[in-house]
């Protein structure tokens, strides 16, 4: 008897509808469990889980001939989650469950020997892929129920236990269909549990400064000064001042979160924007993504967020190299063998690092001990084109004794993300009929043209600013996009004179 039954795999970030066709053969006769279809190491051992799980179930499991084929054949099965699927298809090619219950339906989750059903990983994208296509009901492991209540028109059916499924199919004892809980309108005002607050940061006005325009248009950021001075601090600061997610944006995120497995279990919608810090030690393929089974890598951990890359002069040159095209195209593309696979990218980058290697060139306090070769090979590990995709460079100085003696509270966080809120939300209604664009930073040379709208002074400040400093035209644009983002702060339509001045401040100065 034939039995086909619905499961899901993950390819990147998309989910591709898995027919599990079982076929069984009373007749056989020297015992089989064959399963074919490209299945990995993972999916093969799924023989002896499905059959201890059904026998401990209080189920039959005939010694005889069966054939799992997982089609389409041409598409590499990985993981645990075919499990529940196969099991499925083997009770039902039995006779031991009526068919008709598991039509558009699907079936996702590991067995335990117990015939208990556990998580996987990439729930989200699977069951938006059954919603997709039309699927009814999805059969989840109960502690990924939360998880895929988040899509919508799909019915999700919490599993504890195999028994517990046969059950609902009879009939005999119904589970009642997950409701989710999430409020998709929560925003707070008070910062997340975790996150400096700018209030708490003495002195270095003019980086806040910095760090306010960068999180109002998505702009990347070099942060540049000796050991101390609070780089790091305010680095992690970001968070706090940058706009809340909003629920489209939270659902991309946790899709990204839910293929790396890394999903709380009771509240899986993300709602604070990634930040992410990997160690410099990290390899090209740990930033970038990769592997045999391509997997996100930091870079697409940090979309919609932060990417902090504290001492970035002590990572790797090719790591650093590879973030140039993300930046440039807001995605990243990994090929192999197998195919080719496109990841998510459109980060903020926050880049912190000392001016040499002893940390005090140019220090007015503590004297450098480094000679200018060493100043040098140190500095060129940021390539020119690289600094080029960097919209602001700013230099945090020492901050003087007075200042950190001081009891005085600085401008908190939350006013902070009032400004930044309000500069993307004339943003938002700017690129309302651009859905590609969602910030400044965003804007391509044909946007920049049309949106981009200058004064007569400033127009004249930037052509004469060009010359002189000799941009590259892509610094030309990004001054542009920068002074955008300062006049929307400033709640001006035309981009004016002071908004180039301070745009042009913030281009790298020569050592």
């Amino acid at each position: 008897m034939l039995a086909i039954v619905s499961a899901c795999a993950v390819i990147g970030l998309e989910g591709y509808i898995i027919e599990v066709q079982t076929d069984f053969n009373p007749r056989a006769g020297i015992p089989s469990f064959v399963i074919v279809g490209l299945p990995d190491s993972a999916v093969k051992e799924s023989r002896e889980r499905v059959r201890a799980a059904i026998k401990n179930s209080g189920l039959q499991f005939p010694n005889k001939g069966y054939v799992v084929n997982l089609s389409p054949a041409d598409l590499p099965k990985h993981s645990t989650a075919y499990d529940l699927a196969i099991a499925v298809g083997v009770l039902a090619a039995t006779d031991q469950i009526p068919l008709g219950t598991i039509e558009e339906a699907l079936f996702v989750g590991e067995l335990s020997l117990d015939g208990s059903i556990r998580h996987v990983k990439g729930i989200m994208p699977m069951v938006h892929t059954a919603a997709l296509a039309g699927y009814e009901n999805a059969f989840v492991p109960a502690g990924d129920a939360a998880e895929a209540g988040l899509i919508d028109g799909i019915n999700i059916i919490p599993l504890e236990t195999l028994g517990q499924l046969v059950e609902h199919l009879y009939n005999l004892n119904p589970i009642v269909p997950y409701i989710t809980k999430t409020d998709t309108n929560d925003k707070t005002t008070a910062l997340d549990k975790g996150i400096v607050d700018f209030a708490d940061v003495k002195g270095q006005h003019h980086v806040k400064r910095a760090l306010e325009i960068a999180a109002a248009g998505n702009h990347n950021v070099r942060l540049i000064g000796p050991p101390g001075t609070g780089k790091t601090l305010l680095a992690r600061a970001m968070p706090g001042i940058l706009p809340h997610l909003t629920y489209e944006e939270a659902l991309e995120v946790t899709r990204i979160y839910s293929v790396a497995d890394m999903l709380s279990n009771d509240h899986p919608l993300m709602r604070m924007r990634p930040f992410r810090a990997p160690h410099h030690t990290i390899s090209q393929a740990g930033m970038v993504g990769g592997g045999a089974i391509p997997k996100p890598g930091e870079i697409t951990l940090s979309h919609r967020g932060v990417l902090f890359l504290d001492e970035c002069t002590e990572h790797s040159i090719k790591t650093l190299e590879a973030l140039r095209q993300p930046i440039e195209d807001k995605i990243v593309t990994i090929s192999r063998a197998k195919g080719t696979l496109t990841f998510p990218a459109n980060f903020l980058l926050v880049l912190a690092h000392n001016p040499c290697p002893c940390g005090y060139y140019r220090d007015n306090v503590k004297a450098c001990t480094c000679t200018p070769t060493m100043i040098e090979r140190y500095q060129s590990k940021l390539s020119g084109p690289l600094l080029d995709r960097l919209d602001i460079h700013v230099d945090v100085p020492r901050v003087d004794y007075d200042k950190l003696l001081s009891t005085e509270r600085n401008e908190a966080s939350v006013v902070i993300r009032q400004r930044v809120e309000q500069a993307r939300l004339r943003q938002k209604e700017r690129f309302a009929n651009h859905s590609h664009l969602f910030a400044n930073a965003d804007m391509g040379v044909g946007e920049i043209q049309k949106f981009c709208a200058l004064t007569t002074e400033a127009r004249q400040l930037l052509e004469l600013s060009v010359r002189k400093m000799q941009l590259s035209a892509r610094a030309y644009h990004r001054i542009l996009k920068l002074g955008r983002t300062i006049a929307d702060l400033g709640e001006s339509s035309l981009i004016e004179i002071q908004h180039i001045a301070e745009a042009l401040q913030y281009r790298p100065q020569r050592q």
